[in-house]
């Protein structure tokens, strides 16, 4: 790839390439979505049965719905024991994290005897989306981490995980067990539109959920949307995405390895490199390729490097800045000589990656913070998943009789202003 000079007219042009790359679902795929959403209430079992069948599983069946204990305890057996030790050091280190961000209830008391204040509550129910990946052979662990330990820390009673089964109608004994160690109550072995359908309306076997949590695929994208309202969502995520910012001090091996670390995911997510030098520039784009030629996912980074990568050269690191602020990625690595010099200027990113030491792997795994993060730019008003996600607020308001006498003549005032007569009566009435 041809590192570009920004500002200039093919910079531009290659930026606006990837900012576009954002998949909106036309209205065929809607419609699927919206049908499988109709059968799934209508129908319940029968339908994520059907489905199933068609998709993952021939032999499924309703029983298979839901993972039994027998089925927990036989998965625990078949994992190995370092496993379990990275697992355990994994959900130390997430919950530690998440647990700073829980809320607290407060009430303010006033001279007058107003009170007023908020109390924090969690949802009482949380469905976690988990994808099979390729055929349930590549458990998504950290997913299952990423979404079910916030929802613990938050108090959620209810946890369900969904996650397609495998040919022959099982489970991944990693993802089993991984569910069972954070504390999910139920697993039901169910994928795509059908399983966000199952979270959202309930059926015979999948009680209805009040949160619905996890990233999919397309169709899984546009279920949780159109169920939204119904049932709370997190964040309809697109492609994964990182954005380095490096100085000549970078080591043009580590960036290239950074980079594709997201281009493997998907040939729609989108690695750039913007950097104040231009030796850095075409060493990284020179192993970019020479690493390319080894990775195994290498026709997926392939894509997704050639249609949505980027090697941008800047004169300073303020435009770096200002570039990245615009782009707002889900992923961002600061690599220079002292990354924390940029990081007061940094507005927009779902999470921040400081210094050669903390690839994006690091927080993806093992770190702690969320790794569910805002994509497409919407890094400018959303944030990584976290405990309040899980969370619902009710305001207190308590008023005292000279409070009420006090303000009672301006609330009526507002009220007849807006033409609700009721409402400015309700307070009149207790004037008498």
């Amino acid at each position: 790839m041809i590192p570009l000079v920004f500002p200039s007219e093919e910079a531009f042009q290659r930026l606006g390439q990837i900012k576009s790359r954002r998949v909106e679902p036309g209205g065929e795929t809607e419609q699927v979505v919206k049908k499988i959403l109709d059968e799934v209430r209508e129908k319940g079992d029968d339908a994520l049965v059907s489905y199933t069948r068609k998709f993952d599983c021939p032999a499924y069946s309703a029983e298979k719905i839901t993972v039994t204990g027998k089925e927990i305890e036989e998965a625990k057996q078949l994992v190995d024991k370092e496993f379990l030790d990275i697992l355990n050091r994994a959900v130390e280190n997430i919950t530690r994290f998440h647990e700073n961000q829980k809320q607290k209830s407060w009430f303010r008391t006033a001279d007058d005897g107003t009170i007023l204040g908020q109390i924090v509550r969690p949802v009482y129910s949380a469905g976690l989306y988990i994808p099979g990946g390729k055929g349930g052979e590549t458990p998504l662990i950290s997913s299952v981490l990423m979404n079910a330990i916030p929802a613990r820390i938050a108090g959620v009673k209810d946890l369900a995980m969904v996650s397609p089964p495998r040919h022959d109608g099982s489970l991944n004994p990693y993802l089993i067990t991984a569910a069972d160690c954070v504390g999910i109550g139920r697993i039901h072995k169910l994928g795509s539109a059908w399983a966000i359908a199952a979270l959202a309306y309930g059926t015979q076997s999948v009680p209805a959920v009040d949160v619905i949590v996890g990233p999919g695929n397309i169709y899984v994208a546009v279920a949780k949307r159109l169920v939204s309202g119904r049932v709370g969502t997190d964040m309809v995520a697109g492609p994964s995405e990182i954005l380095v910012i490096a100085d000549e001090t970078s080591s043009p091996a580590e960036i290239a390895a950074d980079l594709l670390s997201q281009a493997e995911h998907d040939p729609m997510a989108s690695s750039v490199l913007i950097t104040t030098d231009n030796g850095t520039a075409e060493r990284v784009s020179e192993e970019v390729e020479r690493q390319l030629q080894v990775l195994p996912r290498n026709e997926i980074a392939r894509k997704s490097w050639e249609d949505f990568g980027g090697i941008f050269v800047v004169k300073n690191l303020d435009i770096a800045v200002e570039l990245s602020n615009d782009l707002a990625p889900e992923h961002l690595e600061i690599l220079i000589q002292s990354p924390f010099d940029l990081l007061a200027k940094i507005e927009n990113a779902g999470a921040i990656f400081l210094g050669k030491y903390s690839p994006e792997a690091v927080g993806d795994y093992f770190a702690g913070p969320n790794h569910v993060l805002p994509t497409s730019g919407t890094a400018r008003f959303a944030s990584a998943l976290g405990v309040e996600n899980f969370t619902k607020k009710s305001s207190i308001i308590y008023y005292s009789a000279g409070a009420f006498r006090r303000d009672a003549s301006a609330i009526v005032k507002l009220a007849e202003l807006e033409g609700l007569e009721a409402h400015a009566r309700s307070v009149k009435v207790r004037l008498k």
